[in-house]
């Protein structure tokens, strides 16, 4: 009722101005009937972070003994990234790297999710060390560490050594992984206390084997892309037992995966089944297969003939124990009950649903509670954390700021929704934010956005936006601002 003043509002409606006074005003009595305000904080030690990924970020692809990757190779071919461009230098990071850690200082992070490229430690993907590889990232997690913040280390990040014989079509590509897993455990865990091994199963599988997308660009038959499937959960249960074998007593060891999450429709019980039995069912090709140690029977079913092979000792290394599951959020699927065989239906987005920039990032706060309840009821997992959540935005320089209130928009209502499952006791332990900076967004290259710093790629300057501000309030507060 902008533009009326309290009198003007009284006038002809016979209410006093002593009475209109105290409208909003709640009596002693009524304000001691009122449920008390939830409490915005956090759990005490809940850890804050932010997150990024070697290709993403490092450059320098031919500097210290690297060797070529299947992302180096994608992205030089043409007409597979949006703007032509490559990681060849990206926000150059492997000479920044202070920098960087100086970014996660100015906004108070305890946490850097970061990753290790493969193919800096075993260039050809297995066989002879390289010790300048190795020799980085100690001194970069030796940087983080004398700076207050707990490096959390992420082993493949989808840019794998280019030199293995079939990619993750190989099914030795797993043990290669293992081999690597194991060994960079044995020589940092006396510095990270906390490995993933692998991020996204279903991008580097999925979206690199059958859409085409991703490296390495092919469009292969079901039984093919199952088979990969099944290699990519095998590597991650094989690089578990590698590095349990590897790192010193005490180190905690999950994965990062970006799980279709399925969100009721309607609160109401049926409905909350149904995004239950769908989260289950649909990732039962990774998630579901990793923590309970073995293919659904659904899934084999459908699969019938292009369901994967499975040698013996398969299903218990994929099933091994893991200390924390943590989860890449973003997008909701809504689901409702349904009468059909499957008890659920899944709703697609609409033309109108909200979206941020990126065409895929349909906005639904909610996916953030539901995520981490679902997966809590169906595995029990010891502790979750967020391990990326975050938006691209059209961000604009204008006179050296950047005013992302959009991104802002986006964080604090899907960390409000965070912040319920934790007030709820679910094991949530930790956020981290993708992204630090803005960096190479894989196939769209450079032209989205998903940094709470601005980056000039010209020129390799970093600047904080507005959510960096917003974000570093939140992280001192330790309650949602």
């Amino acid at each position: 009722m902008a533009g009326f003043n309290r009198r003007e509002l009284g006038l002809g409606l016979g209410v006093s101005a002593a009475a209109l006074a105290t409208v909003g005003r709640a009596t002693p009595a009524a304000a001691a009937a009122m449920p008390a305000a939830p409490d915005p904080r956090f759990p005490q030690d809940f850890v804050w972070g932010c997150a990024t990924a070697s290709y993403q970020i490092e450059g320098a692809v031919h500097e210290d003994g690297r060797g070529l990757t299947n992302w180096d190779v994608f992205s030089h071919t043409a007409g597979k990234i949006a703007d032509g461009k490559t990681g060849d230098v990206a926000c150059d990071s492997y000479h920044r790297y202070k920098e960087d850690t100086q970014l996660l200082k100015g906004i108070g992070a305890r946490a850097y999710r970061m990753s290790i490229a493969w193919s800096r430690i075993f260039p050809e993907g297995r066989g002879q060390p390289n010790q300048k590889g190795l020799d980085h990232y100690r001194r970069v997690i030796d940087d983080l560490l004398e700076n207050g913040i707990q490096p959390y280390v992420t082993l493949f990040h989808w840019d794998l050594p280019e030199a293995l014989p079939g990619g993750w079509q190989s099914r030795d590509t797993a043990y290669a992984f293992a081999d690597y897993a194991g060994y960079v455990a044995g020589r940092l865990s006396d510095r990270v206390h906390h490995f993933m091994t692998v991020n996204e199963l279903r991008c580097f599988t999925d979206l690199g084997h059958s859409q085409g997308i991703h490296a390495p660009g092919l469009h292969l038959p079901p039984a093919q892309v199952n088979q990969i499937r099944h290699h990519g959960v095998l590597a991650h249960g094989l690089g578990v037992q590698a590095i349990r074998a590897h790192a010193r007593p005490g180190t905690q060891v999950g994965l990062a995966d970006n799980t279709t999450f399925f969100v009721p429709v309607i609160e109401t019980p049926e409905h909350i089944a149904a995004a239950k039995k769908a989260t289950r069912e649909e990732n039962a090709m990774f998630l579901t297969a990793i923590m309970e140690g073995r293919y659904t029977d659904t899934y084999l079913a459908t699969q019938r003939a292009d369901a994967p092979k499975i040698q013996a000792g398969d299903m218990k290394a994929i099933g091994s124990p893991l200390d924390f599951v943590a989860l890449n959020v973003y997008s909701p699927v809504y689901v409702r009950a349904d009468a059909s065989p499957k008890g659920y239906l899944a709703l697609p987005h609409l033309p109108q649903s909200p979206r941020m920039a990126s065409p895929w990032l349909y906005v639904g706060p909610e996916v953030a509670y539901w995520a981490v309840r679902t997966v809590s009821e169906l595995w029990k997992p010891k502790a979750l954390y967020i391990s990326e959540n975050g938006c691209s935005a059209d961000d604009v320089l204008v006179d050296g700021r950047v005013d992302d209130a959009d991104r802002i928009m986006y964080l604090r209502n899907y960390i409000g929704q965070f912040h319920r499952a934790a007030s709820e006791g679910y094991p949530l332990k930790g956020y981290f934010l993708w992204s630090l900076m803005d960096n190479f967004e894989w196939a769209d290259g450079y032209t989205k956005r998903f940094g709470v710093h601005y980056v000039d790629f010209e020129t390799g300057k970093r600047m904080p936006k507005l959510s960096a501000a917003w974000y570093r309030e939140l992280v001192a507060r330790n309650a949602l601002v």
